[in-house]
């Protein structure tokens, strides 16, 4: 396996879709869609969509599907990137080094453009080129993942805790749900794509949930010891706004030394089921593991 021809191979299927549904459901005419898709086409790693096409691949699911399933939950990615840079929100001035969109925009059309993409989303996968039963399957697991009791929660638990400290367990519950529901609906979705069966979906979500929880470990690293110019947006946002973080309580190194423990796990588990093929995943979960950015 050659990682970066593989990622790029599995990035490429993501955003040619993600490009022609932009086209026929984000017009340019509008304000709001032009919006929606500054954010959107502006760049990213597309951790989530890559994941999808990635976990289909590993099953020799349809990739063609896979596609359609990545490209909708970059749409819902995007839309809570654009809803947390919000003044009333994190309110952040840049994101992947370029104005946030409130800022290349305005607030309004902002809230609008990331209402466009969470709609849009579900667009995408109730006319993805597959059957009925997984599009519905699709549409319930990215709700679930993004609703009231995944990623919202995970937002709401996370604004919360800017006023009341958080122990070790209650930053666990925030991340699983801010960063790990949708990380993990990602990897769902791809086995949906392969028709997967409910154990090997089940052994997916543990190894998902991992990953999750290491990307953000690293987020909260990175928001220390990194610059602006690296990440793409403000640093040292976290202190600012009072967040309990990983490195808040482990420091940076105690953080670093559970994420590496974590990932550990993650890439075992992957390896103990499927042997080399899961050779990608667990090189991906190492990448998140020492990215800079």
């Amino acid at each position: 396996m050659n990682y970066q021809e593989t990622y790029h191979s599995y990035l490429k299927q993501a955003e040619d879709v993600l490009q022609q549904v932009c086209d026929e459901y984000l017009p340019e005419s509008s304000q709001v869609c032009k919006a929606a898709r500054y954010s959107l086409l502006g760049g990213g790693k597309r951790v989530r969509a890559v994941l999808t096409m990635a976990a289909c691949d590993l099953l020799n699911g349809d990739m063609q599907a896979a596609a359609w399933f990545a490209a909708a939950i970059e749409m819902v990615h995007c839309y809570s990137l654009i809803h947390d840079d919000l003044p009333c929100m994190d309110d952040d001035d840049f994101r992947r080094g370029k104005p946030s969109c409130h800022k290349a925009f305005s607030e309004s059309t902002a809230m609008l453009a990331g209402d466009a993409l969470l709609t849009t989303a579900f667009q995408v996968l109730a006319n993805a080129p597959t059957s009925h039963q997984q599009r519905v399957e699709a549409i319930q697991e990215l709700s679930a993942a993004a609703g009231a009791k995944g990623m919202i929660l995970g937002q709401e638990l996370d604004l919360y805790h800017e006023a009341v400290p958080a122990s070790a367990g209650q930053l666990m519950q925030v991340h699983r749900n801010k960063t790990g529901a949708l990380i993990n609906g990602a990897v769902q979705l791809g086995g949906i794509a392969a028709q997967c069966s409910s154990s090997t979906a089940d052994m997916l979500r543990q190894y998902a949930y991992d990953i999750g929880l290491v990307f953000q470990i690293v987020d909260d690293v990175l928001d220390v010891v990194a610059t602006t110019d690296q990440l793409g947006k403000p640093v040292g946002s976290d202190q600012e706004n009072n967040k309990t973080t990983f490195v808040t309580l482990y420091g940076t190194n105690g953080a670093l030394e559970h994420a590496q423990a974590i990932n550990q796990r993650a890439c075992h588990l992957l390896r103990t089921e499927f042997g080399e093929k899961s050779a990608f995943l667990e090189e991906f979960a190492v990448r998140l593991l020492v990215r800079n950015n």
